[in-house]
């Protein structure tokens, strides 16, 4: 068989397989958009039952996929590919490829697992390792969190997932602590009196559990009080709230001439025999 009877032999038979190839491809076209069309309807239905936006994002991308995968299946059978013997292999492979990827697929698995659990919210104020500040994202391979600072950190969610997560936003009410350097020379009961009106006074100082004034130390040069109350963030800003506070202590401070000093160290000198 000489070289043209081979190419047109192997032209043959690319003709007679051409329609399958294009039949693949408008498969997977077709299940590429429609992934996309089913899993935001799917989504909108889901609104009525499901109101957390984590939860709706989950079932998008889950379904999606879903159907990314059924469709590429479909258009490889449709080309005659050993659809059968290529998840075999993939075990394989897989596992090869795995310590390459691990870290993708563990931010990946960590997404899912995040958007499952729920341990976080977008707009959530929290605390994951170093940083804290609010939630605005969170995807399938990374969380989002503005800082306070207004600047925009982009977290691996297997760091965020692994890692204790403080959210300060879920609970209602907050502690806060303040210390106080009082005098010496002072009656702590009379300030302590003086200081808890004045907290008490206070709008957004919660009632319930009551403020409190406690004797923590006996520093060098001062008698260090720590004054705690509560606060209800959901109708209050626990930062204007702490600072209202920190006034109010230093204005009782002046109006009763309640002597909190500057640290001082009292420094003795002996005369020497010259």
């Amino acid at each position: 068989m000489n070289l043209q009877e081979v190419f047109q032999d192997w032209l043959m038979s690319f003709v007679d397989f051409l329609p399958k190839i294009i039949a693949a491809i408008v498969v997977f076209i077709i299940a590429i958009v429609a992934s996309s069309f089913m899993a935001k309807w799917v989504k909108k239905i889901a609104k009525n039952k499901i109101k957390n936006v984590e939860i709706l994002q989950l079932v998008f991308v889950i379904t999606r996929w879903t159907l990314l995968i059924l469709g590429a299946i479909l258009a490889l059978s449709i080309v005659e590919f050993d659809v059968t013997g290529f998840v075999a292999g993939l075990g394989i492979v897989g596992f090869t490829i795995g310590f390459a990827l691990q870290d993708i697929s563990k931010n990946f698995i960590s997404g899912l697992l995040l958007l499952y659990r729920q341990p976080i919210h977008l707009g959530d104020r929290v605390i994951v390792k170093d940083f804290t500040g609010e939630v605005m994202e969170i995807n399938i391979r990374d969380t989002v969190i503005k800082t306070f600072d207004g600047e925009l950190v982009i977290i691996p969610n297997a760091q965020v997932f692994e890692n204790p997560i403080i959210n300060l936003t879920q609970t209602q009410y907050r502690r806060r602590s303040i210390r106080i350097g009082l005098d010496y020379g002072e009656d702590p009961e009379r300030a302590t009196n003086i200081f808890l009106e004045k907290i008490n006074a206070v709008p957004g100082v919660e009632t319930e559990p009551k403020p409190s004034i406690l004797a923590e130390a006996l520093g060098d040069s001062t008698l260090q009080l720590s004054a705690t109350f509560w606060v209800d963030q959901q109708e209050s800003n626990i930062l204007e709230v702490h600072s209202d506070v920190v006034k109010a202590i230093k204005e009782a401070s002046d109006e009763f001439g309640i002597n909190l000093p500057y640290p001082i160290q009292t420094v003795r000198l002996d005369r020497g025999d010259y």
